[in-house]
């Protein structure tokens, strides 16, 4: 467990402007986690998921609500933490190499605004720990999202 990366998340959120503050933290959980290939975010726009800041490997651009784990994530409204994406019927391979995902919807007023997702090319990579602490993350950007009247 990494008892910082909140307290880091929850700073990076002083930031005003939407996307500078998505990109660092994106980058924030990319230093901190081991073993990632992708670290970022999905906004909700025009009716599917839009690539938004991230790190690593050249990604999806448009993801639609019934395909994949993101999709999953957003028609659930729900974290997904999928041990091995092979498993997964209708799986996204942006990157061929990933093996694990974890998806973190990102709720304001009942509805998926955005979603953090996270890709490793390692099976069994998350652990509950990390994901409640990328569930905490939904909260506090949630809350931001809110106060600072960030677009959709």
């Amino acid at each position: 467990m990494n008892k910082y990366i909140n307290k880091q998340i929850k700073e990076l959120l002083k930031e005003e402007d939407m996307i500078a503050a998505l990109s660092n933290i994106s980058a924030c959980i990319m230093e901190n986690y081991e073993d990632l290939n992708w670290a970022g975010f999905y906004l909700v726009k025009n009716n599917e998921l839009v690539l938004g800041p991230f790190q690593g490997k050249v990604a999806c651009t448009h993801i639609p609500f019934d395909k994949g784990v993101c999709g999953k994530c957003y028609r659930d409204k729900a974290t997904q933490r999928i041990d091995n994406v092979l498993e997964i019927e209708d799986h996204i391979a942006c990157d061929s190499n990933s093996r694990s995902e974890l998806c973190v919807p990102v709720i304001v007023d009942d509805e998926v605004i955005m979603e953090i997702d996270l890709d490793s090319p390692n099976t069994n990579r998350f652990t509950l720990d990390e994901e409640k602490e990328m569930q905490e993350a939904s909260l506090d950007i949630a809350k931001a999202y809110i106060e600072n009247k960030w677009p959709n």
